[in-house]
């Protein structure tokens, strides 16, 4: 009788484990990975403040960014807002980033620069190809790699950014 209830005992807690285990892991899965960070470099171009999030409920997988930066001297002013799609492939805190956009650039002052229309604007397209610090639960994240940048006159492949930030 002491080993039937024994093993009617372990199997209920083995059970219960295993149940508790996939509730916990679920749960971490569930979640869905958002990050504020700033970057210089990168996407945004120069310093910019950023939110990047995943469309499901997960720690990988297809998101988006959208951030703005502003920098000014001597009466010239330039202001950059980054929009992208992006994927993340990993597991645990360990992902490679892939992504596409653009940056909307506004400048104030002079504007003499290539990368400027007549109206002292333009649009840049952007891609992104990092390795990425995210934990699995909350905290500090990191960025870093290289963000091609093109219109329709140049490609610069070697274009490159980093970021520091929370991820929640």
């Amino acid at each position: 009788m002491k080993i039937k209830s024994f093993f009617i005992l372990s199997l209920v807690l083995f059970i219960s484990s295993i149940a508790n285990a996939q509730t916990k892991e679920s749960t971490i899965t569930e979640k869905r990975a958002q990050n504020i960070f700033v970057e210089l470099g990168g996407q945004g171009l120069l310093f910019t403040a950023n939110y990047d999030s995943r469309f499901s409920k997960r720690r990988d997988g297809l998101g988006g960014r959208i951030g703005i930066g502003h920098i000014g001297e001597n009466g010239d002013r330039a202001t950059t807002v980054p929009i992208s799609l992006n994927y993340l492939l990993g597991k645990e805190k360990h992902f490679f980033e892939m992504g596409l956009g653009a940056s909307l650039m506004l400048i104030g002052g002079d504007g003499d620069s290539l990368l400027f229309d007549e109206n002292n604007s333009s649009v840049l397209g952007t891609m992104s190809f990092a390795y990425r610090l995210q934990p699995s639960d909350r905290g500090f994240s990191f960025r870093a790699g290289l963000s091609p940048i093109f219109n329709k006159n140049f490609f610069i492949p070697y274009y490159a950014g980093i970021s520091l930030g929370y991820s929640f």
